[in-house]
């Protein structure tokens, strides 16, 4: 059961100034004006590190835009593969089911701050899992600001950012899209997490009423409005 306390929350998503590659950085002609979500609440234990992380997300005809920007420190980056264990590194997520319903499953697309990626399909955690292709991976364009490698571990502040676009055609090989349109509603939580780093935080965007860290929760996904 949700928390009263920690409602879930809801996203207005605008259509994007531009259709080009991602790329141009936070405060670019591309994202100037669209507002931007924090990713503020905590999973398990209040971290003693807790990065300021912020999102902002846009849509094309063609795409769903996204772009974090993360005020970070014991930033690192180890994992280089496609579909490896990003999670463990300084890293960000998007989970997310293209429609209202989140009983189809959800994707999940984590990068780590070098930009290795990790993109599945799933019910829930481990259960109907399909990785996407790693054409499919090479679809999103993604850019990052950081080296594939941070090892050792950066302990003074740090930020760096990831933008990527994710197309419906892409995603409508695995599951079922409700391309983005006025009044069109997605399901999706967005997260940050570090779980191999000095200091360890796994913090989320829509509150996940869960005694333990666990991103795979589709319950407590919030909602993105697509809007005019």
């Amino acid at each position: 059961m949700v928390s009263a306390v920690l409602p879930m929350r809801t996203c207005e998503v605008s259509p994007a100034r531009s259709v080009a590659a991602p790329g141009g950085g936070w405060s670019g002609p591309r994202w100037r004006g669209v507002p931007s979500l924090t990713i503020d609440n905590a999973m398990g234990e209040p971290p003693v590190h807790r990065p300021r992380t912020q999102v902002k997300i846009a849509y094309d005809e063609t795409a769903l835009r996204v772009i974090f920007r993360v005020e970070d420190r014991y930033v690192r980056s180890r994992v280089t593969s496609y579909q490896g264990p990003v999670c463990t590194d300084s890293c960000v997520e998007l989970f997310f089911t293209p429609g209202p319903d989140v009983a189809g499953g959800y994707f999940n697309i984590e990068a780590n701050c070098g930009g290795a990626l990790l993109f599945m399909h799933q019910k829930a955690r481990g259960v109907e899992c399909v990785p996407l292709s790693e054409a499919d991976g090479v679809a999103l364009a993604l850019t990052h600001t950081l080296p594939a490698v941070v090892e050792p571990e950066i302990a003074e502040p740090t930020e760096w950012l990831i933008e990527y676009r994710v197309p419906y055609a892409v995603l409508s090989g695995y599951a079922r899209v409700t391309t983005p349109a006025p009044g069109v509603r997605w399901r999706a939580n967005l997260y940050k997490c570090a779980d191999q780093s000095s200091h360890p935080h796994w913090l989320t965007w829509s509150p996940v009423d869960w005694p333990r860290p666990d991103f795979h929760r589709p319950e407590f996904f919030g909602t993105l409005a697509f809007s005019s």
